[in-house]
Protein backbone atom coordinates (compact mmCIF):
# COMPACT_ATOMS: atom_id res chain seq x y z
CA UNK A 1 0.00 0.00 0.00
CA UNK A 2 1.44 3.07 -0.43
CA UNK A 3 0.20 7.17 -0.95
CA UNK A 4 -0.22 8.93 -4.33
CA UNK A 5 3.37 10.64 -5.43
CA UNK A 6 1.65 13.91 -6.30
CA UNK A 7 1.86 16.99 -4.42
CA UNK A 8 -1.74 18.90 -3.89
CA UNK A 9 -1.81 22.66 -3.19
CA UNK A 10 -5.26 22.47 -0.88
CA UNK A 11 -6.89 25.08 1.48
CA UNK A 12 -8.02 22.77 4.31
CA UNK A 13 -10.26 24.54 7.02
CA UNK A 14 -10.77 22.40 10.23
CA UNK A 15 -14.39 23.42 12.35
CA UNK A 16 -13.15 23.66 16.25
CA UNK A 17 -10.83 25.66 18.01
CA UNK A 18 -9.84 23.44 20.88
CA UNK A 19 -6.51 21.32 21.91
CA UNK A 20 -7.90 18.45 20.04
CA UNK A 21 -7.85 21.03 16.89
CA UNK A 22 -4.56 21.68 17.77
CA UNK A 23 -2.88 19.03 17.62
CA UNK A 24 -5.23 17.96 14.17
CA UNK A 25 -3.59 21.25 12.66
CA UNK A 26 -0.06 20.90 13.81
CA UNK A 27 0.14 16.90 12.36
CA UNK A 28 -1.56 18.27 8.49
CA UNK A 29 1.24 21.16 9.04
CA UNK A 30 3.82 18.30 8.84
CA UNK A 31 2.23 17.01 5.38
CA UNK A 32 4.28 16.56 2.62
CA UNK A 33 1.33 18.71 0.68
CA UNK A 34 1.05 22.31 0.45
CA UNK A 35 -1.80 23.15 3.17
CA UNK A 36 -3.55 26.75 3.51
CA UNK A 37 -5.11 26.06 7.38
CA UNK A 38 -8.05 28.24 8.47
CA UNK A 39 -9.72 27.23 11.27
CA UNK A 40 -13.07 28.14 13.09
CA UNK A 41 -13.03 29.24 16.47
CA UNK A 42 -10.48 31.09 18.53
CA UNK A 43 -7.04 29.79 19.65
CA UNK A 44 -3.65 31.91 20.33
CA UNK A 45 -1.92 28.38 19.29
CA UNK A 46 -3.38 27.55 16.37
CA UNK A 47 -3.31 31.50 14.93
CA UNK A 48 0.07 30.91 14.39
CA UNK A 49 -0.16 28.16 12.17
CA UNK A 50 -3.84 28.92 10.46
CA UNK A 51 -5.68 31.76 9.77
CA UNK A 52 -8.65 31.99 12.37
CA UNK A 53 -12.68 32.95 11.68
CA UNK A 54 -14.86 34.02 14.33
CA UNK A 55 -18.07 32.35 13.48
CA UNK A 56 -19.78 30.29 16.15
CA UNK A 57 -19.11 26.73 16.10
CA UNK A 58 -23.59 26.25 15.66
CA UNK A 59 -23.61 28.88 12.77
CA UNK A 60 -23.75 25.98 9.92
CA UNK A 61 -24.96 28.08 7.13
CA UNK A 62 -22.32 30.67 7.80
CA UNK A 63 -19.54 28.26 8.13
CA UNK A 64 -20.44 27.00 5.01
CA UNK A 65 -20.59 30.03 3.21
CA UNK A 66 -17.67 30.85 4.64
CA UNK A 67 -16.05 28.07 3.54
CA UNK A 68 -17.44 28.57 -0.26
CA UNK A 69 -16.44 32.09 -0.38
CA UNK A 70 -12.95 31.79 0.08
CA UNK A 71 -12.94 28.20 -1.90
CA UNK A 72 -12.18 25.93 0.88
CA UNK A 73 -11.14 22.87 -0.59
CA UNK A 74 -11.37 20.19 2.60
CA UNK A 75 -12.91 20.63 5.76
CA UNK A 76 -12.29 18.57 9.14
CA UNK A 77 -14.78 18.65 12.07
CA UNK A 78 -12.89 18.13 15.22
CA UNK A 79 -16.28 18.64 18.07
CA UNK A 80 -19.10 16.78 18.18
CA UNK A 81 -21.83 18.94 18.25
CA UNK A 82 -21.77 20.14 15.15
CA UNK A 83 -21.33 16.72 13.88
CA UNK A 84 -24.61 14.95 15.75
CA UNK A 85 -26.20 18.52 14.38
CA UNK A 86 -24.97 17.43 10.66
CA UNK A 87 -22.88 19.47 9.37
CA UNK A 88 -20.90 17.52 7.39
CA UNK A 89 -24.16 16.45 5.63
CA UNK A 90 -23.93 20.47 4.51
CA UNK A 91 -20.22 20.80 3.23
CA UNK A 92 -20.83 17.19 1.25
CA UNK A 93 -24.08 19.27 -0.46
CA UNK A 94 -22.22 21.84 -1.45
CA UNK A 95 -19.71 19.82 -2.77
CA UNK A 96 -17.00 20.38 -0.52
CA UNK A 97 -15.00 17.03 0.75
CA UNK A 98 -15.24 16.68 4.76
CA UNK A 99 -13.98 14.15 6.78
CA UNK A 100 -16.62 13.41 9.47
CA UNK A 101 -19.28 11.05 9.73
CA UNK A 102 -23.33 12.46 8.06
CA UNK A 103 -25.96 13.51 11.00
CA UNK A 104 -27.23 9.71 11.21
CA UNK A 105 -23.91 7.76 11.47
CA UNK A 106 -22.85 10.69 13.98
CA UNK A 107 -26.04 9.23 16.02
CA UNK A 108 -23.48 6.73 17.19
CA UNK A 109 -22.74 9.46 19.98
CA UNK A 110 -24.97 11.61 19.65
CA UNK A 111 -27.61 9.11 21.25
CA UNK A 112 -26.75 6.69 23.98
CA UNK A 113 -29.97 5.00 23.76
CA UNK A 114 -29.40 4.41 19.88
CA UNK A 115 -25.96 3.26 20.81
CA UNK A 116 -26.86 0.57 23.08
CA UNK A 117 -30.04 -0.77 20.59
CA UNK A 118 -26.97 -0.79 17.90
CA UNK A 119 -24.50 -2.71 19.70
CA UNK A 120 -27.66 -5.35 21.19
CA UNK A 121 -28.81 -5.83 17.51
CA UNK A 122 -25.04 -5.90 15.81
CA UNK A 123 -23.96 -8.47 18.81
CA UNK A 124 -21.27 -5.83 19.91
CA UNK A 125 -20.21 -6.73 23.86
CA UNK A 126 -21.53 -3.56 26.41
CA UNK A 127 -22.97 -3.58 29.30
CA UNK A 128 -26.46 -4.82 29.87
CA UNK A 129 -29.22 -2.14 30.14
CA UNK A 130 -32.16 -0.51 30.08
CA UNK A 131 -33.94 2.74 28.70
CA UNK A 132 -36.28 5.08 30.15
CA UNK A 133 -37.83 8.32 28.51
CA UNK A 134 -40.30 8.53 31.74
CA UNK A 135 -39.43 9.19 35.28
CA UNK A 136 -41.36 6.91 37.05
CA UNK A 137 -40.41 3.65 35.35
CA UNK A 138 -37.36 4.45 35.84
CA UNK A 139 -37.32 4.62 39.63
CA UNK A 140 -39.55 1.43 39.68
CA UNK A 141 -36.75 -0.29 38.27
CA UNK A 142 -34.13 0.97 40.42
CA UNK A 143 -35.59 -1.63 42.94
CA UNK A 144 -34.64 -4.35 41.15
CA UNK A 145 -31.11 -2.98 40.29
CA UNK A 146 -27.78 -3.67 42.16
CA UNK A 147 -25.51 -1.05 42.73
CA UNK A 148 -23.37 0.85 42.06
CA UNK A 149 -24.90 1.16 38.68
CA UNK A 150 -24.59 3.83 36.04
CA UNK A 151 -26.76 5.97 34.67
CA UNK A 152 -26.50 8.35 31.02
CA UNK A 153 -28.36 11.18 29.88
CA UNK A 154 -29.26 10.14 26.02
CA UNK A 155 -27.87 13.27 24.35
CA UNK A 156 -24.72 15.12 24.49
CA UNK A 157 -23.84 16.40 27.71
CA UNK A 158 -20.83 17.83 27.49
CA UNK A 159 -18.98 15.03 28.98
CA UNK A 160 -20.79 15.39 32.33
CA UNK A 161 -24.13 13.47 31.70
CA UNK A 162 -22.74 10.40 32.99
CA UNK A 163 -23.46 9.48 36.84
CA UNK A 164 -21.92 6.76 38.67
CA UNK A 165 -24.97 5.89 41.48
CA UNK A 166 -23.59 4.29 44.64
CA UNK A 167 -27.33 3.69 45.71
CA UNK A 168 -30.44 3.41 45.02
CA UNK A 169 -31.00 7.35 46.61
CA UNK A 170 -28.16 8.49 44.64
CA UNK A 171 -29.68 6.96 41.35
CA UNK A 172 -32.99 8.96 42.06
CA UNK A 173 -31.53 12.16 42.72
CA UNK A 174 -29.77 10.98 39.27
CA UNK A 175 -32.70 10.70 37.36
CA UNK A 176 -34.67 13.68 39.07
CA UNK A 177 -31.58 15.61 38.01
CA UNK A 178 -31.60 14.32 34.60
CA UNK A 179 -35.70 14.00 33.82
CA UNK A 180 -37.25 16.54 35.63
CA UNK A 181 -35.13 19.05 36.59
CA UNK A 182 -33.46 18.81 33.35
CA UNK A 183 -29.91 19.62 34.07
CA UNK A 184 -28.44 18.77 31.01
CA UNK A 185 -31.81 20.00 28.72
CA UNK A 186 -33.50 17.95 26.54
CA UNK A 187 -30.12 15.44 26.14
CA UNK A 188 -31.62 13.86 29.93
CA UNK A 189 -35.47 13.14 28.47
CA UNK A 190 -34.42 9.92 27.92
CA UNK A 191 -32.01 8.39 30.22
CA UNK A 192 -30.15 5.03 29.86
CA UNK A 193 -29.34 2.92 33.03
CA UNK A 194 -26.60 0.55 32.50
CA UNK A 195 -24.58 -2.18 34.35
CA UNK A 196 -21.69 -1.26 36.27
CA UNK A 197 -19.10 -3.25 35.58
CA UNK A 198 -14.79 -2.31 36.17
CA UNK A 199 -11.92 -3.33 34.75
CA UNK A 200 -9.30 -1.15 32.66
CA UNK A 201 -10.30 1.76 30.75
CA UNK A 202 -8.97 1.99 26.52
CA UNK A 203 -9.39 4.74 24.62
CA UNK A 204 -9.03 3.89 20.77
CA UNK A 205 -9.26 5.78 17.58
CA UNK A 206 -10.20 4.26 14.28
CA UNK A 207 -9.97 5.91 10.86
CA UNK A 208 -12.81 4.55 8.62
CA UNK A 209 -13.69 5.64 5.15
CA UNK A 210 -16.93 3.44 5.81
CA UNK A 211 -16.09 0.10 4.73
CA UNK A 212 -12.30 -0.33 5.65
CA UNK A 213 -11.01 0.10 9.36
CA UNK A 214 -7.16 1.57 10.09
CA UNK A 215 -6.88 1.41 14.32
CA UNK A 216 -4.67 4.19 15.77
CA UNK A 217 -2.03 3.18 18.90
CA UNK A 218 -4.21 3.03 21.89
CA UNK A 219 -4.79 5.33 24.94
CA UNK A 220 -5.15 5.70 28.54
CA UNK A 221 -6.93 8.83 29.55
CA UNK A 222 -6.99 10.57 33.12
CA UNK A 223 -10.70 11.90 33.64
CA UNK A 224 -11.19 12.97 37.61
CA UNK A 225 -10.02 16.16 38.65
CA UNK A 226 -7.50 14.92 41.34
CA UNK A 227 -4.04 13.00 42.23
CA UNK A 228 -5.49 8.78 42.42
CA UNK A 229 -8.23 9.70 40.65
CA UNK A 230 -10.18 11.42 42.92
CA UNK A 231 -12.49 14.84 42.49
CA UNK A 232 -14.48 16.07 40.27
CA UNK A 233 -15.07 14.31 36.37
CA UNK A 234 -13.39 16.63 34.10
CA UNK A 235 -12.87 16.52 29.87
CA UNK A 236 -9.46 14.85 30.75
CA UNK A 237 -6.44 15.85 33.09
CA UNK A 238 -3.69 13.91 30.74
CA UNK A 239 -3.56 10.62 28.68
CA UNK A 240 -0.50 8.18 27.66
CA UNK A 241 0.05 6.40 24.67
CA UNK A 242 0.23 3.73 23.97
CA UNK A 243 -1.87 2.08 26.80
CA UNK A 244 -0.09 -1.03 28.44
CA UNK A 245 -3.09 -2.87 29.15
CA UNK A 246 -4.21 -3.08 25.48
CA UNK A 247 -2.16 -5.85 24.61
CA UNK A 248 -1.60 -7.70 21.33
CA UNK A 249 -4.03 -10.33 22.13
CA UNK A 250 -6.70 -8.49 23.43
CA UNK A 251 -6.36 -5.80 20.14
CA UNK A 252 -6.95 -8.85 18.01
CA UNK A 253 -9.95 -9.73 20.05
CA UNK A 254 -11.36 -6.13 19.76
CA UNK A 255 -10.51 -5.67 16.09
CA UNK A 256 -12.95 -8.71 15.25
CA UNK A 257 -15.42 -8.31 17.82
CA UNK A 258 -15.89 -4.94 18.40
CA UNK A 259 -14.87 -2.52 15.79
CA UNK A 260 -15.16 -4.31 12.98
CA UNK A 261 -18.49 -5.00 13.66
CA UNK A 262 -19.32 -1.94 14.33
CA UNK A 263 -18.28 -0.26 10.84
CA UNK A 264 -19.63 -3.05 9.09
CA UNK A 265 -23.13 -2.88 11.31
CA UNK A 266 -23.54 0.84 10.30
CA UNK A 267 -22.96 0.57 6.78
CA UNK A 268 -25.55 -2.74 6.78
CA UNK A 269 -27.78 -0.19 8.15
CA UNK A 270 -27.06 2.53 5.43
CA UNK A 271 -25.55 4.83 7.35
CA UNK A 272 -21.27 4.43 6.35
CA UNK A 273 -19.16 5.64 9.05
CA UNK A 274 -16.45 8.10 7.43
CA UNK A 275 -14.06 9.95 9.82
CA UNK A 276 -12.95 9.23 13.28
CA UNK A 277 -14.39 6.77 15.48
CA UNK A 278 -13.54 6.70 18.69
CA UNK A 279 -14.37 3.19 21.13
CA UNK A 280 -14.01 3.56 25.08
CA UNK A 281 -13.40 0.45 26.08
CA UNK A 282 -13.39 -1.32 29.57
CA UNK A 283 -11.16 -4.48 30.18
CA UNK A 284 -14.21 -6.12 32.59
CA UNK A 285 -12.98 -9.38 33.81
CA UNK A 286 -15.41 -11.30 31.25
CA UNK A 287 -13.43 -9.66 28.30
CA UNK A 288 -13.41 -6.20 26.45
CA UNK A 289 -17.20 -4.09 26.47
CA UNK A 290 -17.85 -0.96 25.11
CA UNK A 291 -18.81 1.86 27.32
CA UNK A 292 -19.27 4.38 24.82
CA UNK A 293 -18.61 5.71 20.96
CA UNK A 294 -17.65 9.32 19.92
CA UNK A 295 -17.67 10.32 16.33
CA UNK A 296 -14.79 11.65 16.20
CA UNK A 297 -11.32 12.01 17.89
CA UNK A 298 -10.95 12.16 21.84
CA UNK A 299 -10.22 15.06 23.49
CA UNK A 300 -7.61 14.92 25.03
CA UNK A 301 -6.42 11.31 23.50
CA UNK A 302 -6.22 13.11 19.91
CA UNK A 303 -2.89 15.49 21.54
CA UNK A 304 -0.99 11.99 22.56
CA UNK A 305 -2.04 9.58 19.56
CA UNK A 306 -1.36 12.08 16.87
CA UNK A 307 1.70 13.25 18.03
CA UNK A 308 3.16 10.10 17.29
CA UNK A 309 1.17 9.10 13.59
CA UNK A 310 4.21 9.13 11.32
CA UNK A 311 1.99 8.64 7.98
CA UNK A 312 0.88 11.78 6.67
CA UNK A 313 -2.71 12.87 7.80
CA UNK A 314 -4.18 14.57 5.15
CA UNK A 315 -3.54 11.46 2.63
CA UNK A 316 -5.23 9.72 5.56
CA UNK A 317 -8.35 12.26 5.82
CA UNK A 318 -8.74 12.14 1.42
CA UNK A 319 -8.61 8.07 1.49
CA UNK A 320 -11.34 8.00 4.62
CA UNK A 321 -13.43 10.19 2.30
CA UNK A 322 -12.62 8.63 -0.98
CA UNK A 323 -12.92 5.26 0.14
CA UNK A 324 -9.30 3.99 -0.42
CA UNK A 325 -8.43 3.75 3.73
CA UNK A 326 -7.10 0.41 2.62
CA UNK A 327 -4.80 1.55 -0.33
CA UNK A 328 -2.59 3.96 2.59
CA UNK A 329 -0.48 2.95 5.02
CA UNK A 330 -1.30 4.33 8.56
CA UNK A 331 2.07 3.88 11.18
CA UNK A 332 2.89 5.10 14.13
CA UNK A 333 6.49 5.57 16.07
CA UNK A 334 6.99 3.02 18.51
CA UNK A 335 8.09 6.14 20.85
CA UNK A 336 5.40 6.64 23.99
CA UNK A 337 3.57 10.05 24.55
CA UNK A 338 2.55 11.37 27.69
CA UNK A 339 0.14 14.61 28.17
CA UNK A 340 -0.37 16.96 31.01
CA UNK A 341 -3.25 18.92 31.31
CA UNK A 342 -2.97 21.90 32.82
CA UNK A 343 -6.26 23.61 33.79
CA UNK A 344 -7.87 26.85 35.52
CA UNK A 345 -7.90 26.74 39.47
CA UNK A 346 -11.73 25.24 39.95
CA UNK A 347 -11.99 23.56 36.30
CA UNK A 348 -14.27 21.66 35.90
CA UNK A 349 -16.84 23.83 38.10
CA UNK A 350 -16.12 28.02 38.72
CA UNK A 351 -12.96 29.39 37.44
CA UNK A 352 -11.54 32.84 36.19
CA UNK A 353 -10.10 33.65 32.86
CA UNK A 354 -7.53 36.08 30.94
CA UNK A 355 -4.61 35.13 33.60
CA UNK A 356 -1.78 35.63 31.89
CA UNK A 357 0.73 33.07 30.85
CA UNK A 358 4.20 32.57 30.70
CA UNK A 359 5.91 29.80 28.77
CA UNK A 360 9.63 29.52 28.77
CA UNK A 361 11.52 27.66 26.71
CA UNK A 362 10.48 23.86 26.88
CA UNK A 363 13.08 20.39 26.68
CA UNK A 364 13.29 18.84 23.24
CA UNK A 365 10.89 16.41 22.21
CA UNK A 366 8.15 18.81 24.05
CA UNK A 367 4.90 20.53 22.62
CA UNK A 368 2.46 22.48 23.65
CA UNK A 369 -0.93 22.53 22.57
CA UNK A 370 -3.04 25.16 23.07
CA UNK A 371 -6.72 23.93 24.38
CA UNK A 372 -7.99 27.62 25.60
CA UNK A 373 -6.23 30.54 24.98
CA UNK A 374 -5.88 33.61 23.38
CA UNK A 375 -4.76 37.48 23.48
CA UNK A 376 -5.49 40.04 25.41
CA UNK A 377 -5.32 43.95 24.66
CA UNK A 378 -1.93 43.64 25.37
CA UNK A 379 -0.80 41.54 22.68
CA UNK A 380 -0.56 38.89 26.22
CA UNK A 381 -1.16 35.42 26.05
CA UNK A 382 -4.00 34.61 28.60
CA UNK A 383 -5.98 32.11 29.86
CA UNK A 384 -9.83 31.38 28.18
CA UNK A 385 -11.38 28.71 30.00
CA UNK A 386 -10.93 25.30 32.12
CA UNK A 387 -8.59 23.44 30.08
CA UNK A 388 -6.05 25.78 29.12
CA UNK A 389 -2.89 23.62 27.55
CA UNK A 390 -1.45 20.12 27.11
CA UNK A 391 2.47 19.76 27.36
CA UNK A 392 2.61 16.29 25.16
CA UNK A 393 5.94 14.63 25.35
CA UNK A 394 7.46 11.78 23.34
CA UNK A 395 10.40 8.99 24.21
CA UNK A 396 11.63 5.87 23.62
CA UNK A 397 10.23 4.67 27.23
CA UNK A 398 7.02 5.38 28.62
CA UNK A 399 8.98 6.42 31.71
CA UNK A 400 11.02 9.24 29.80
CA UNK A 401 7.82 10.58 28.05
CA UNK A 402 6.44 11.32 31.70
CA UNK A 403 9.57 12.43 33.21
CA UNK A 404 9.38 15.28 29.87
CA UNK A 405 6.45 15.92 30.06
CA UNK A 406 6.73 16.93 33.95
CA UNK A 407 10.06 18.82 32.67
CA UNK A 408 8.14 20.74 30.29
CA UNK A 409 5.09 21.33 32.70
CA UNK A 410 7.70 23.16 35.51
CA UNK A 411 8.58 25.42 32.01
CA UNK A 412 5.03 27.45 32.37
CA UNK A 413 3.07 29.29 34.92
CA UNK A 414 -0.17 31.31 35.53
CA UNK A 415 -2.30 32.51 38.10
CA UNK A 416 -3.88 29.50 39.80
CA UNK A 417 -2.92 26.85 37.57
CA UNK A 418 -3.84 23.35 38.13
CA UNK A 419 -2.87 19.74 37.26
CA UNK A 420 -2.63 15.82 37.77
CA UNK A 421 1.05 15.47 39.06
CA UNK A 422 0.27 11.56 38.64
CA UNK A 423 -0.63 10.91 34.93
CA UNK A 424 1.13 7.82 33.89
CA UNK A 425 1.80 6.65 36.96
CA UNK A 426 -0.62 3.27 36.85
CA UNK A 427 0.97 2.52 33.54
CA UNK A 428 4.22 2.86 34.58
CA UNK A 429 3.49 0.07 37.31
CA UNK A 430 2.38 -1.88 34.27
CA UNK A 431 5.23 -1.34 32.31
CA UNK A 432 7.76 -2.30 35.05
Amino acid sequence: MASASFITRMKVLIVGSGGREHALACALKKSRHELLLYCIGNNAGISQIATMVALPLSAHRKIVDYAKEIGIEFVVIGPDEPLVNGLADLFNEASIPCFGPSKKAARIEGSKAYAKEFMKAHQIPTPAYQVFDEVEPAKEYLKQCSYPLVIKADGLAFGKGVIIAQSKKEAEQALEQMMVQRFFGDSGSTIVIEEFVTGEEVSLLVFSDGVHTAAMISAMDHKRAGDGDTGLNTGGMGVIAPNPFYTESIASYCMQHIVEPTICGLAEDGIPFVGCLFFGLMLSKTGPVVIEYNCRFGDPEAEAVLSLLESDLFDIFKACTEGTLDQIQVSFSTQYACSVALVSGGYPEQYKVGRPITIRTLPSDVQVLHAATTYDASDCLVTNGGRVLHVVANADTLERAIDLAYKGVACISFEDMSYRTDIGQRARTKEA
